[in-house]
Order: structure tokens, then C-alpha cells, then sequence
């Protein structure tokens, strides 16, 4: 490898250019493209290779490594243009001092490497060791890659050997003050009677690089040239030939290409930064959305927080108020042997449901449900929804009471099915005519439901609903069952977050139905046990109740997009006349609500005297275009399990958006075709079916009836529907939804069910929904049972009072002896009264011998508060009695929800150690 030393930089060969080479390397740097690819890649080695394999295509050989070089020594030239004169001259005048030092032969140093010029043919002063002749002139041009000194530009050398005549010094002078380019004109004018012997700044001829085109030379072989004409190695025409080569390297038009690159390089540069703004601009728009999501970010932890907050003040309540006087051991271990659901597994997905968020931990069955990080969190509220009608059937049906497989299973009474005239649908159903089959049944239908059924509906509805004209078949959609069609009239009259006006107690299932798919809240008209103001009945609804709810929920901030009527109702039995009825429309029609009457019940009123009014009955709706009626088979046909329902209404825009929603909804063809069948055959409805289901709806309503009358329950007597509103809240030892949810449970523990009051958003706490269409003696079996749960419980009142009054007797013997030993230091007494706490606590567990959930406290729902009149001392003695004796927080584990929320660990953890002090 040739290295050429100058000044102690070292230079690899072929790291000098030529002017042409210069000018090709701006034109292909200076285009557009390739400026806007550097600027926007941080990592642009690849344009400048690019940039080399282009001037290889055109003879010149350089590496993206030269090209990058070259280019910032250009713009480090461009831009300190003014200070190369001085610099220049001074390693000129540099040169002069030392020219008697350079000889033929030396060794120059030059671009850190040695370059030995061999002579050839030199005579008498020529020859090494003797100076130059007289009037000789070797200029030497060098390019610094990278300068110590930024603020001075590559330097550039000329050196004369003999003297300079006037002239020439003359000459000097006006270059010296003409500046860099003076002296490119003055190395052209050179052809008068001064020859140079030339290196040039790329190390090579004026041709090329070695390497570069194939005829260049090399600075170790370049002929010197003398003044007089002659030349070392090329003696003949050298002169003319060099100075032809010296003017095609400059050009008569070098500085004009120069000046356009330089141009394009300025037009570029303006480009780069109106870029640069704009990308500028586009960060801050960024970080402006950056910072929102990171203020909505913050808003969602101080609600999750809060939402936390809640749930632990509510666990501690629960360990506060819970077992006073039974270890929650002992609870706990009835709880898993008689497979009752526990507190948080029913309440808190019940609590918690309206709000649709996914709840981060929950126990669920037998396991501990987790979030899952497959679903989403509309997925995860899903998942973990539980209300209590939910929770109760699926302990009926882990349980089911069988006479000769499992005698003491649960007895259902809290699931409204008509399990009263299987024998009469069995007869109807196996007829031949119910077990056709057609190609239209096994194709894709029209999504409302085939015509020969919404025709049958029409028919049947304007019929049995004493319609003044026939209802048209066109403005009938059927799909799998009233809740599917609940949850498709909120999607299509309501948007997320809207609400549904619906009197209370209410189906709770419907909750659910508006609110898991279509994020539609319920907005509850409360009606009271009580009669109150105008009212003549219990649970009576008036326009006056929607008034006030509706003002209610836009004091809220609440959409309310539509009322919710059950006609008959359920839970209440309740069947509203035809003034009523009309009441409530034109309440709605002012208020430009939508009115969803759900008649499911309308030919299960077993009582001649009471006469059942559809809405489809009346001459002449206030608004029939917001105004929608449901009726399904489920309960007046004893068919819950053949899931068919419809809905009737005359506004066409509906009807067309519940046929698009049809395809999620639709009912199969051969069970339409059944109940169409069901739907035509009058005469078995009229004189066999519903006049038989009548008698055996009053037969079980009476028989249920006289078994709690000789309880001495009170109770509603309505003659609608599958069920008894009974009112059990003597039983209750304080008037709480947590008592009554530990009366359900009782209920449970003796194998019957019921479904309690606050599944249906009942505000007054004690009301059951009791089930009476179930074979008459599942009937006796489940009143028997009841009655053991409830006389359980009254015994349970009688230890609870003599609890009470020995909890009572302590706590006066307690607080004399504090007053009598006010001398003993703090931690003395705080042992003492922990001490006195425990030995009361054995003292009634030894007392109470029967165990029965009646005696369990829980969370409260409903916005209902659970106050104990207890003082301080005992409800610290409790805590610590639990945490000490309970196995609760080991159950609930708050490691699980840890990985939810890393707050909820620590804060137990802290409980915890306080306790244990």
C-alpha cells in the first residue's frame, strides 16, 4: 500500500479527487432525492455507497467511506471560505525558507506516507544531493480530511525552486488578495513561459486515478516538467500535452457547474429544514396526544383506586359485622359441606354489574376467577357477571332434587317455569302433523321469522289480545325468546350509556338483557311495600312515580330513551287496567318516550274475576310508532326450553333494523313450523290447553296460598303469573338486604330455593318471589322445608337475644373494671381488654350450638347501609377475633388481586400486622 505523508497526516491512495471527479460526486449529492434520504435516515452509509456505485458506473472509482469524506471537507470548505488565504500563504512562505532543503532524490513528506521520486536522465545539479535549477516550479496540492483546526480550510502549497523574477512575485501578490480562486485562473494563464510539474489533489494525474480509468499517473512516477520545456520521462510536446490536460480539468465552465451544485445544495438545504418544521410540528402534536393519554390514563388509576377503596372498605365491613359469636372457621366449613354459594361469589359481580367493568378478581364456584388477559374488559364483566337468580340456578342445577336419584337435592321455587301441563304438550307435540319437515325449513329463513309464522302471530295476538283490527303480519319479528328480543330493542332505540325507565321490583334478568351487549342502564321507579300518598294498593305504579324518576335521572345526567312496563307484572302479579295502561302512554308520548310492554304472562290469569288489557286492545295507541309489545311461549304455553318470542309494533324503521340483527337471534325452522302449528289449532288451545292450565295454575296458587297463611306469612294476592310476592321480613333480625340475602341462604342450606327481593330491586328488604307451578308434591317438600329454615331461625333469635344481653353484661363489667385500673400502663390494658374480648367470644360459641347461615352478615347492595349499634372496643375485639381465629383473609387471598392492583396486597399486609400487635 502507497502512503503519502503531509504535514503528519496520513492518507490512503486514491483519497485525493480531481475537479471533474469533484463536480460529478456534487451533481449526484446535490439532487433532491438523495439530500431528502439523508436527512431522513439517521443511519445513511447506504446512501453514499450508493453515491460510489454511481461514479464506478461512470469511470471513477471511490468507496461510500471517500464520498462521505469528500463531502463534509467540501462543506467544511464552503463554509470557512474567507480564512484559506492566510493559511495558504503562510505554509507558502513556510516552503520558500526551506526550498534549498528539497532535492531530487529526497524523500518529500507528504500525506503521512513516503514517496521517493525517481529521476531519470538528470545531469549536473539534477542529480541527487545538488538543488533544482533555476526557475523550476513544483506546485503541490493537498486536501486535510480532517483538520485540527476547523476554523481553517485545507491548506494548499506552492514551491518554486530558483528565484522568482519581479513578475512572478508581482503575480503572487495578486493572488495572495485575489483569494482562492484567483488561483485556479492563475494555474490556467500559466501556459506563457511557466511550466509546473503538477500533483494533483486527488494523488494522481489529470487523467484519473490509478485505478480509476487506467491511465492515470501516479505522483511517484509523474514527469517534472522545467520552465525551459523539458520534462523528466516525457521530454517531447510534455508542455503542450500538460497544459491541454490542465485546461480540460479546470474547464471554462467548472465554476458555473459549481455554482449549481452549490445552488441545488442551497434549495436543498431549504427543503431539509421546511421538513424539519414540519416534522417538528408533528412531534408536538404528538406529545399533545401523548399528554392526554396520559391525563385519561391518571383519571382511570384514581378511579380504579376509588373503585378499590370501595371494595376493601366493604370486606372490612363484612369482617367487622360478621360472626358475632360463631368463628367464620366454623361458617366457612358449613358453607363448603352444604355447597352454598358464598358472599362475594354472589354479591359482588351483582353489585358491580351495571357499571360494566370487569372486576380484576372473583371468586367463581369452586375456583378463584382471575381477569383473564384473553379477553377484553367488556369480555371480563362478562365472564365474571353473577346476580343472585343466576347464581341460585346454577346451585339448582349442580343439585337437583330427583325423588328416586336424589331425594335430598334442591327443590327449585325461585325459577319461573310452568311445570304443570308436560302431559298435555307431550300429547300435542308427538301428533303427526307437528313432525313435518320441508326444504324451507333446513335453509336460511327470512330473519324476522318465515310468513307462515309472523302470519299465525298476527292472528293469534289480534284474537287472544282482543285487537279492534287485525294487526298486520309484516309488523311481527321473531326471534329465540323475549330476551334476545329485550337486548335487541336496546340496541336499536338506545346508545351506550342511555337508560330504560322501569318500575321497581322488576324480572332482574332484565338487566342483563339491555346492559351485557348494548351498555344500556336501567333507571329504577322505585314502588313501595307500603301505600303511600294516592296509592290504594302495595307496589302501585303512577304517572306521578314516573315523574319524579324521570326528573330524577336528569338531575343524573341520564338519557332516558324508553319505559319498561311487565303486564302482568312479575314478581308482583300485578295486572293493570285499561286506564292505567293509558295513563302510562300518554305519560310516555309527552315525554317522547319509547314504551316496551312485555305481556308474557297475558293468558296465565287463572281468575275469572280479574280480566287481563293488552295494550294491542286499545282503540287508538297515543303514539303506536314508539310503542312496541312483546309475547313469547314460554310461560303461557309451559315452554321455556322452545326459545320463540315477538315482538309487535308498527314502526317500520324498527322492524327493519331488528330484521338486521335477526341473524344472531333466529329461531330454527322446524320449531317454527311447530309453533306456528301450536298457533293455528284453536281448538285445542280453547277447549283443551288453556282452560286445563287455568284450573292447575288455581289449584297450586290455592294450595300455596293456605301453606303460608298457616305460617302466618303475609303475602300478595294476585292471580297472575307462576308466583306468590310473599313478604318474609319478621324473620329478618334487621331490616337489611344483608339479612335478607342470609335468609336466602338459609333457605339454600335446607335445600329449597327462592329468589329474594333485591334480585328484583326491591327497595323494601324481606320479599320473596315464591314459585308455585311444580307438581304437588315438590309443593309440600319445599313448604316443609321452608318451614324448618324459618323455625331454625326463630330459634337462632332466641340465642341471639341472650347473646345479646350476656354481650351486654360484659361490656358493664368490663368497662367498671378499666375504670378501676386506670393505673396500669397502655399495653397492659390493650392485653386485658383483648383477653376479655376472646373469652367472651369462646364464652358464645359455646352457647350457640346450632349453626345456620341466618346468623352470617354480608356486603350490602342497593345503596342500602347495614348499621350496628356496637361500640368501638367490641368491634376491634371482633376484628381481631377474626383475623386471629378466621381463616377469611387466607380464603380471599389478596395476593391473587396483587397482580391487578399492587396496592390491595400492601394494604392487607398492613391490616394484618396492625392486628397482630
Amino acid at each position: 500500500m502507497h502512503l503519502i505523508h503531509v504535514y503528519g497526516k496520513k492518507y490512503e491512495r486514491g483519497s485525493n479527487w480531481s475537479e471533474p471527479e469533484v463536480l460529478e460526486l456534487l451533481q449526484i449529492w446535490s439532487d433532491v432525492p438523495v439530500q431528502t434520504e439523508l436527512v431522513t435516515c439517521l443511519r445513511n452509509q447506504h446512501v453514499f455507497n450508493r453515491i460510489a456505485s454511481t461514479l464506478r458506473q461512470k469511470g471513477i472509482n471511490r468507496t461510500g467511506d471517500q464520498c462521505r469524506e469528500k463531502i463534509k471537507k467540501l462543506k467544511l470548505e464552503y463554509k470557512q471560505k474567507t480564512l484559506r488565504s492566510a493559511r495558504y500563504y503562510e505554509l507558502m512562505e513556510r516552503a520558500q525558507s526551506n526550498r534549498s532543503a528539497a532535492t531530487s532524490g529526497s524523500t518529500l513528506p507528504l500525506w503521512g506516507g513516503t514517496v521517493t521520486n525517481q529521476v531519470t536522465g538528470m545531469q549536473g545539479s539534477e542529480a541527487p544531493g545538488h538543488p533544482p535549477r533555476t526557475g523550476e516550479i513544483l506546485e503541490i496540492k493537498t486536501e486535510v480530511m480532517s483538520s485540527d483546526d476547523e476554523a481553517v480550510g485545507p491548506p494548499e502549497m506552492l514551491y518554486e525552486f530558483g528565484p522568482v523574477d519581479e513578475d512572478e512575485e508581482a503575480g503572487a501578490a495578486e493572488h495572495k488578495h485575489a483569494g482562492p480562486n484567483t488561483e485556479e485562473n492563475t494555474e490556467m494563464d500559466g501556459e506563457q513561459g511557466n511550466t509546473h510539474v503538477i500533483c494533483s489533489p486527488s494523488d494522481c494525474s489529470d487523467q484519473n486515478m490509478t485505478g480509476s480509468s487506467g491511465a492515470g499517473v501516479s505522483p511517484a512516477t509523474a514527469p517534472i516538467v522545467m520552465r525551459d520545456g523539458g520534462s523528466h520521462g516525457d521530454q517531447e510536446g510534455g508542455s503542450g500535452s500538460f497544459h491541454q490536460r490542465k485546461r480540460r480539468r479546470v474547464g471554462r465552465g467548472g465554476d458555473g457547474v459549481l455554482s449549481n451544485a452549490l445552488a441545488g445544495y442551497l434549495s436543498w438545504q431549504q427543503t431539509a429544514e421546511e421538513r424539519f418544521l414540519a416534522l417538528e410540528e408533528d412531534r408536538m402534536r404528538q406529545e399533545a396526544r401523548a399528554e392526554e393519554r396520559r391525563e385519561q390514563q391518571e383519571e382511570r388509576r384514581a378511579k380504579q383506586e376509588r373503585e378499590h377503596e370501595f371494595r376493601l372498605m366493604s370486606m372490612l365491613t363484612k369482617v367487622l359485622s360478621s360472626s358475632r359469636g360463631t368463628e367464620e372457621q366454623s361458617a366457612s366449613t358449613s358453607r363448603e359441606t352444604l355447597g352454598v354459594p358464598s358472599t362475594s361469589q354472589t354479591l359482588f359481580p351483582y353489585m358491580l354489574s351495571s357499571s360494566a367493568k370487569a372486576v380484576p378478581s372473583m371468586p367463581w364456584g369452586d375456583q378463584t376467577a382471575q381477569y383473564s388477559p384473553y379477553l377484553s374488559r367488556r369480555g371480563n364483566s362478562m365472564r365474571l357477571h353473577q346476580g343472585i337468580l343466576q347464581e341460585g340456578f346454577n346451585q339448582y342445577h349442580a343439585n337437583k332434587h330427583d325423588e328416586n336419584s336424589n331425594p335430598h337435592g334442591i327443590i327449585n321455587l325461585g325459577t319461573s317455569e310452568n311445570k304443570l301441563c308436560f302431559d298435555l304438550l307431550q300429547k300435542r307435540l308427538m301428533r303427526p302433523d307437528m313432525l313435518q319437515i320441508e326444504p324451507a325449513f333446513l335453509q336460511y329463513p327470512d330473519w324476522k321469522g318465515h310468513s307462515f309464522l309472523r302470519e299465525e302471530v298476527a292472528k293469534f295476538l289480534s284474537h287472544y289480545c282482543r285487537s279492534p283490527k287485525p294487526l298486520k303480519p309484516k309488523n311481527v319479528v321473531v326471534m329465540n325468546g323475549c330476551g334476545s328480543l329485550f337486548s335487541a330493542l336496546a340496541a336499536t332505540l338506545c346508545d351506550p350509556e342511555d337508560a330504560i325507565l322501569i318500575p321497581s321490583p322488576f324480572y332482574g334478568v332484565i338487566t342483563e338483557d339491555v346492559g351485557l351487549y348494548s351498555s344500556v342502564k336501567l333507571h329504577h321507579v322505585p314502588l313501595y311495600s307500603q301505600p303511600t300518598g294516592s296509592d290504594v294498593r302495595p307496589f302501585q305504579l303512577t304517572v306521578e312515580k314516573l315523574e319524579n324518576s324521570l326528573k330524577e335521572a336528569k338531575k343524573e345526567g341520564l338519557n332516558i330513551k324508553a319505559l319498561i312496563l311487565l303486564n302482568p307484572h312479575n314478581p308482583l302479579g300485578e295486572v293493570y287496567s285499561s286506564e292505567e295502561l293509558i295513563s302510562f302512554l300518554q305519560f310516555a308520548k309527552m315525554h317522547k318516550l319509547h314504551v316496551i310492554v312485555d305481556e308474557i304472562y297475558m293468558l296465565s290469569v287463572f281468575n275469572e274475576t280479574d280480566t287481563f288489557h293488552s295494550v294491542l286492545s286499545l282503540d287508538g295507541l297515543p303514539d303506536p310508532q314508539r310503542t312496541h309489545i312483546m309475547w313469547g311461549v314460554s310461560k303461557d304455553f309451559a315452554m321455556a326450553g322452545m326459545r320463540v318470542g315477538m315482538v309487535y309494533s308498527e314502526n317500520r324503521d324498527l322492524v327493519q333494523a331488528l330484521d338486521q340483527l335477526g341473524c344472531f337471534h333466529g329461531v330454527p325452522g322446524p320449531t317454527q313450523y311447530q309453533m306456528a302449528q301450536l298457533l293455528r289449532d284453536r281448538d285445542w288451545l280453547n277447549s283443551e290447553f288453556l282452560p286445563e292450565n287455568r284450573r292447575r295454575l288455581r289449584e297450586a296458587h290455592s294450595f300455596m296460598t293456605e301453606e303460608l297463611k298457616k305460617l302466618d306469612i303475609p303475602f300478595l294476592h294476585r292471580s297472575a303469573g307462576f308466583f306468590i310476592w310473599a313478604d318474609l321480613s319478621k324473620y329478618l333480625s334487621e331490616k337489611t338486604f344483608a339479612e335478607e340475602l342470609s335468609l336466602w341462604r338459609c333457605f339454600l342450606k335446607h335445600k329449597v330455593l327462592l329468589s329474594c327481593g333485591q334480585a328484583f330491586s326491591c327497595v323494601s328488604p324481606g320479599w320473596f318471589r315464591i314459585i308455585f307451578t311444580d307438581q304437588l308434591h315438590k309443593l309440600k317438600l319445599g313448604m316443609q322445608r321452608i318451614k324448618n329454615a324459618l323455625e331454625e331461625l326463630q330459634g337462632s333469635s332466641v340465642l341471639e337475644k341472650q347473646r345479646t344481653t350476656s354481650d351486654e353484661q360484659d361490656d358493664s363489667r368490663g368497662t367498671a373494671r378499666r375504670e378501676d385500673t386506670k393505673t396500669i400502663d397502655e399495653c397492659k390494658d390493650k392485653t386485658l381488654k383483648t383477653s376479655s374480648v376472646q373469652t367472651k367470644l369462646d364464652t358464645v360459641h359455646i352457647k350457640t350450638e346450632p349453626v345456620s347461615l341466618a346468623d352470617e352478615n354480608f356486603p350490602v347492595i342497593n345503596g342500602q347501609s347495614d348499621i350496628r349499634s356496637e361500640s368501638l372496643d367490641s368491634l376491634i375485639g371482633t376484628l381481631r377475633q377474626q383475623i386471629h381465629t378466621s381463616d377469611w383473609l387466607e380464603k380471599y387471598k389478596p395476593e391473587l388481586a396483587a397482580g391487578q392492583d399492587p396496592t390491595q396486597l400492601d394494604v392487607f399486609t398492613d391490616l394484618l400486622d396492625k392486628a397482630r400487635k
